[in-house]
């Protein structure tokens, strides 16, 4: 019987953390880090959203700025406000609530955000940075992921990671970060031949497809770390992942519901990164500053020398 991965519990203890980790940046900066959050039009799932989002800033003493625009703005227009939160210093992190309305161009949008304020991770800044190795803002569905995986005590170096799923969002920068973390990694999708066999070989196998028990329990791997990021709805109305989670927990070692999983690491990570950018802004600001402040005494140096 699988052990269950409380993605719950996970998030409220490392909320904690982000709290004192924003509490010390108003102590050292005078004001709490900043999150914006623009939603456009008025889809009922985004808003809804869009409110846990801007509950989880007050529960960990972040400032939320939620600003709701109308279905109609163009992309242009779109642009040119992202712009205005690009320029504001109380704003750290800037998520535009997804998926936008078909007329904008999603590409376009997001790539308007500065790389140091994208606290969702989908820049191709961050994405670049991610896949080369380098330190960055990454997306937080897959890092929430990675999180719940590191909370197993299982040492994946070397491990057959098994990554359904190929979209920007999370099955490539999942994929990435498994690398990062030294696992052998197959990446499956629609054009997969033979899909069972290849899930059977996973000693972790993230799913991230959005379709009902598409995993069934014959395709896991006894003993597999199983992370199951799709959200759907049953027949019955209620919330269910990508694996059929009560076949797959009698062969799984560790498993995540579906809810209680994946999302509420989602937003958590969120907040993480919004106080990771807070700080890198304050700092890169506090060296410009000090850049300016020298360089006036280092020209009249080179005068006096030369």
């Amino acid at each position: 019987m699988a052990q269950i991965i409380d993605g719950k519990a996970i998030a409220e203890q490392m909320r904690l953390q982000i709290r004192d980790d924003a509490k010390n940046f108003k102590a050292e900066y005078g004001r709490a880090p900043g999150l914006a959050v623009v939603l456009v039009g008025s889809d009922p799932a985004s808003q809804i959203y869009v409110r846990s989002k801007i509950a989880a800033c007050e529960q960990c003493e972040i400032n939320s700025f939620a600003y709701r625009l109308s279905t109609g703005i163009s992309t242009q227009g779109l642009k040119s406000f992202i712009d205005q939160l690009n320029a504001r210093r109380d704003v750290d992190g800037i998520l535009v609530q997804l998926p936008l309305p078909a007329h904008l161009d999603e590409r376009e949008i997001l790539a308007q955000i500065k790389p140091e304020k994208d606290v969702d991770g989908f820049h191709t800044m961050n994405a670049g940075a991610l896949f080369v190795g380098e330190d960055c803002l990454p997306a937080c569905t897959p890092a929430g992921c990675m999180e719940l995986i590191k909370t197993t005590g299982e040492d994946i170096a070397g491990k057959h990671a098994v990554v359904v799923g190929r979209s920007n969002i999370v099955g490539k920068p999942i994929s990435m970060m498994l690398l990062k973390n030294d696992c052998t990694v197959t990446m499956c999708h629609s054009r997969t031949q033979a899909l069972p066999d290849m899930t059977r070989q996973g000693d972790i196998l993230v799913s991230a497809v959005g379709k009902k028990s598409m995993i069934s329990g014959e395709m896991i791997k006894p003993g597999a770390i199983i992370i199951d990021v799709g959200i759907n709805r049953g027949d019955d109305g209620k919330l269910c992942g990508d694996v059929d989670f009560d076949a797959a927990k009698e062969v799984a070692s560790h498993i995540t519901p579906v809810p209680g999983g994946v999302g509420p690491m989602t937003i958590t990570m969120l907040l993480s990164n919004t106080v990771k950018a807070a700080n890198r802004q304050a700092i890169a600001r506090a060296l410009a500053k000090r850049a300016a402040l020298d360089f006036p005494y280092k020209s009249a140096c080179r005068q006096i020398v030369y």
